[in-house]
């Protein structure tokens, strides 16, 4: 994924987008539709990926028949190319949520070039951060911190909310290379930037989710790959303190990552991870629908095999089985 995140830090404004045929698009149908937008990233906050993907393809149809048959100037032009990136963005999000790579891939290379077309740094960057994760997530983890640099390099950081999650990003993807020192300045940047914030105007709408709970929990995955449990406890509890409650699937990722600190120290609290490990499996057998955060709750049940002979342990093991097993 280096090759279309480095088209887009090096590419060229383009010189115009406006359409010259077709019935013309009032602006106020793009209001609607990132109204609509709005609501589907608030429904994948509370469900997850697994329900929506059909309802952001066939929203994403809509918007490519607006800007292929559709008449507007230049400027409505760009704001619909932002508005098909978003989803393309989103469509990727939840196809990477949902464990397809390749699809999540093809969506982030379609949503940087409608980034680009509308002139959208902070979106482009939003894109190249997902691709470091995914990248992350798979393991190609010199890969993974690249994507997070070229992010920090393409956005200028007109707008904080936006760089900080740039920083996450990359302190993300250094922690996962074990680089200490490189993920402690990305998280100082990252904080620094969210105590400017609310002074800040103008953010993307899409950033609403980089709230304090989520930067304290992006921390704490650090800290916990960096193998520092105290720190990285300290994070995920203030997350798990602070978070809204409507963000169910962050709350069970986090409650997975709490319980795999206690289970990892050198001397483990099996019982306290048992009862955090519990807690998430009831999140994601009733409520969610994530298979990136059961992809992390089975690493968390391995971690449980050398007490699988404790009555808790094997309880926890039968409650996971049939979530783990589902296709």
């Amino acid at each position: 994924m280096r090759a279309p995140a480095h088209e887009w830090l090096i590419a060229r404004a383009d010189a115009g987008v406006a359409r010259f045929s077709g019935l013309p698009l009032p602006v106020g149908v793009i209001d609607d539709l990132d109204d609509i937008i709005g609501r589907l990233r608030r429904m994948d906050d509370q469900v997850g990926s697994g329900t929506l993907l059909y309802l952001v393809r066939a929203h994403l149809r809509h918007v490519v028949g607006l800007l292929e048959q559709r008449r507007y100037p230049d400027s409505v032009g760009r704001r619909l190319y932002a508005t098909a990136g978003e989803l393309m963005r989103l469509g990727g999000w939840l196809s990477f949520d949902s464990g397809q790579h390749p699809q999540a891939q093809r969506y982030w290379v379609a949503a940087l070039h409608a980034a680009h077309a509308a002139g959208d740094r902070a979106l482009g960057a939003n894109v190249v951060g997902s691709m470091s994760l995914q990248a992350k997530d798979l393991g190609q983890l010199r890969e993974s911190v690249t994507l997070a640099e070229t992010a920090r390099a393409g956005y200028p950081g007109a707008t904080t909310r936006v760089a900080a999650i740039c920083d996450l990003r990359a302190a993300e993807a250094y922690a996962c290379d074990r680089a200490t020192t490189d993920c402690r300045h990305a998280l100082d940047s990252a904080f620094d930037r969210l105590g400017d914030a609310p002074s800040s105007s103008g953010k993307p709408c899409w950033c609403y989710w980089l709230d304090e709970a989520q930067a304290h929990a992006m921390a704490g995955f650090c800290y916990l790959r960096l193998q520092d449990w105290g720190r990285a406890r300290q994070h995920l509890r203030t997350a798990l303190r602070l978070q809204d409650l409507s963000c169910a699937r962050e709350g069970s990722l986090r409650h997975i990552l709490l319980a795999t600190t206690y289970l990892r120290q050198d001397q483990p609290e099996v019982d306290h991870a048992v009862s955090l490990a519990s807690q998430a499996v009831e999140t994601l057998t009733g409520e969610v629908d994530s298979a990136r955060c059961v992809g992390h709750l089975a690493r968390l049940v391995g971690d449980f095999a050398p007490y699988r002979r404790r009555h808790a342990v094997r309880q926890l093991t039968e409650q996971a089985t049939e979530l783990l097993t589902s296709p």
